[in-house]
């Protein structure tokens, strides 16, 4: 019976939408704003953000943006009041006939590996104008490990210069979008380029996903400055990185070694400056939780109280750890505890003097009003306001 009120109400949504949808072309440039489902701010935790990204030729210089800024957005939404467990998924798509329609990321704390994968796309097929824009959307919709909490803040960012294949049997953006909608996920829509045939499509999407519709150059517009300060960060964030020490069962330590992997892969192939935004990611509250620690980590477990280092059996140490006496495996958990610490502070001050750094070199050139990163920043503080977390300190670069 539950089910069958939940499909009716679906169907009776996505009516709706297609009632509305041909009333919007060709003037909808701005979100319809609904009466937001009021979230106390102590129950919004959460931030759950999926990249739904055209890969095909022409979009070369976003790929590369996005492989850059993707630490940029972590540590912008790393700064809510709340502190939200911040999650982040990708769906990259190109076209029919080409080397795959959609692929999947699921959503994940652990962004290094998501990182990793990321790595891996580059820009290839199209072609013919029109791309499976309406595939890619209803990936991100159904494919996608979404919370069921009304207090998470959920949210797609469509990023594409073609207009969507309607002529494809497949589901189509109005009902695509109505089921996101329902779900309480915002659909936002980033315009890369000027083609004509694109802006009436994205501006309807946006407006049916309660989300923003905005432009930005071919390749990104993203505010894009090396400092003085970034080859030290990297440096400190691969030692950081050197002081986890993972344990538990053999499966668990197996799963934390593919994350170390994807961590070694970041440090030897991610550019420099890309490595100094996750380093000062990092060593956010957000960031140490969600991305740096990940599964057990016996440092953190041991400073914390949570685990009793005695209490580990030997045969669930980290290596390292399991081959000193017994009596000597407390001092060397501590003594790398305080080497943790110490490169913590060291990243934040350094992180400090970046952004301050960034902000003068950005004044002097008029401000960043127009760029990829406030026109993201500016989506995020409207709509996670309305499940009650507040951000106001801007966007980091």
């Amino acid at each position: 019976m539950k089910t069958n009120i939940l499909v009716t109400g679906l169907v009776l949504a996505t009516i709706g939408t297609v009632l509305v949808y041909p009333t919007l072309r060709g003037h909808a440039t701005s979100p319809i704003r609904t009466t937001p489902i009021v979230v106390p701010p102590s129950a919004a935790k959460r931030v759950e953000v999926v990249f739904v990204l055209d890969t095909t030729g022409s979009m070369g210089g976003l790929i590369e943006t996005a492989k850059e800024k993707i630490w940029s957005i972590a540590s912008t939404l790393a700064q809510a009041h709340q502190v939200p467990e911040i999650s982040m998924g990708l769906v990259a798509y190109r076209d029919h006939g080409d080397a795959y329609v959609t692929r999947v990321i699921d959503l994940d704390r652990d962004l290094d590996s998501m990182y990793a994968k990321l790595m891996d796309f580059a820009a290839d097929g199209g072609g013919d104008g029109p791309e499976a824009v309406n595939e890619a959307l209803e990936a991100a919709v159904e494919r996608v490990s979404w919370s069921q909490d009304p207090g998470t803040y959920k949210v797609v960012f469509l990023v594409g210069d073609a207009p969507p294949h309607m002529d494809y049997n497949a589901a189509k953006y109005p009902e695509v979008v109505a089921a996101a909608a329902a779900r309480g996920i915002v659909i936002n829509t980033i315009q890369c380029g000027s083609m004509s045939e694109t802006v009436a499509p994205w501006q309807q999407i946006a407006a049916l996903g309660r989300g923003h519709y905005f432009t930005v150059e071919q390749a990104g517009g993203a505010v894009a400055i090396a400092t003085p300060f970034d080859e030290q960060i990297a440096t400190l964030a691969a030692q950081l990185d050197d002081t986890r020490l993972y344990y538990g069962s053999s499966d668990e330590v197996a799963q934390m070694a593919d994350k170390i992997a994807a961590t070694t892969r970041l440090n030897e192939e991610a550019s420099v400056s890309a490595r100094a935004r996750r380093g000062v990611f990092n060593v956010s509250e957000a960031g140490v939780a969600g991305n740096f620690l990940g599964g057990r980590e016996l440092v953190d477990d041991v400073a914390s109280g949570r685990v009793d280092l005695d209490a580990v059996p030997a045969a669930e140490l980290p290596a390292t750890v399991a081959a000193a006496p017994p009596e000597a495996r407390q001092a060397m958990v501590e003594a790398t505890a305080q080497k943790r610490e110490e490169l913590q502070r060291e990243i934040a001050k350094l992180g400090a003097e970046r952004d301050a750094f960034i902000e003068a070199e950005v004044e002097k050139t008029g401000g960043a009003a127009d760029s990829l990163d406030q026109q993201i920043y500016e989506a995020v503080r409207e709509q996670a306001a309305d499940v009650g977390i507040v951000y106001d300190s801007g966007p980091k670069f």
